[in-house]
């Protein structure tokens, strides 16, 4: 799935140390994203993707893992 590499890409451009880390289904409750690092992250999906995260999306089970940012993305653009 293209999204899934763009994910990915954006993930370790966001935070290197964490590409062995992206098939993890808790990158949030694991402390491997903290709050920052969801807020960047976000500007950055929303640039990559051309997409608009609304506040109340902003939940941490929507940055949990790959998929669940997939998810969002694909929520979005609906």
């Amino acid at each position: 799935m293209e999204n899934k590499e763009q994910v990915k890409k954006v993930l370790i451009d966001l935070k290197q140390e964490i590409e062995p880390m992206l098939d993890s289904k808790s990158l949030v409750s694991d402390g491997i994203l903290d709050s920052l690092d969801i807020m960047r992250l976000i500007m950055e999906l929303e640039n990559e993707f051309d997409i608009e995260i609304d506040p109340e999306d902003v939940l941490s089970e929507n940055f949990e893992s790959v998929e669940a940012i997939i998810g969002l993305i694909e929520k979005c653009r609906n």
